[in-house]
């Protein structure tokens, strides 16, 4: 099964529609959305694009093949609005032998991390800056990054699973980093 992974879409319908033609080129299964959908939140600037209600109905299009984390800018509204759960602060997936504590990122991150296990992975968005990184204990974690609002000069992206690789790729489907989940410790 192929999984993309994206995060912090904010209200763009631009990049939205960008994100959802690349679903479909990359022949993925499932979308993983690691929250902040809809709002821009008060730090962050309107994102070019800025259509919450065309974001609504771009997702709610391919709502059953979608799963999704609480950002720090999901409301109890958007569960109203969006035909997918939002609201789950976290989930868990297994993909081989790892276990994927999936989050936003502004309750369970480095510093304040899950109970992980050697080999297991902390994959969240929120800081809108792709990632890639071995943690003391073992474990690792992994960020897409933001589909919208790209911080610390890193590229609109996501990431692609299938099998045991792992890709980040920029918005226009490049490649710019991978990771061979084979080759994890633990």
């Amino acid at each position: 099964m192929k999984w993309m992974i994206a995060s912090d879409l904010h209200g763009s319908a631009l990049y939205t529609g960008e994100l959802l033609e690349r679903f479909r080129q990359e022949g993925a299964d499932r979308l993983l959305l690691l929250g902040d959908l809809l709002y821009h939140g008060p730090r962050n600037d309107l994102p070019q694009g800025y259509a919450p209600k065309e974001v609504i109905e771009m997702l709610n299009g391919i709502a059953p093949r979608v799963f999704c984390v609480r950002g720090n800018c999901e409301a109890e509204v958007d569960q109203m609005v969006l035909e997918f759960p939002v609201l789950a602060e976290y989930c868990l997936l297994e993909w081989g032998e790892r276990r994927v504590f999936a989050t936003h990122g502004h309750r369970y991150h480095t510093a304040c991390p899950p109970a992980l296990a050697p080999g297991d992975i902390l994959l969240h968005g929120h800081t809108h800056v792709p990632a890639k990184a071995p943690q003391p204990g073992g474990w690792w974690y992994l960020n897409p990054g933001s589909v919208s609002l790209p911080k610390e000069g890193s590229a609109r992206g996501y990431m692609v699973r299938e099998g045991k690789e792992l890709v980040w790729k920029t918005l226009a489907g490049e490649p710019y980093d991978s990771l061979d989940l084979s080759r994890l410790e633990g």
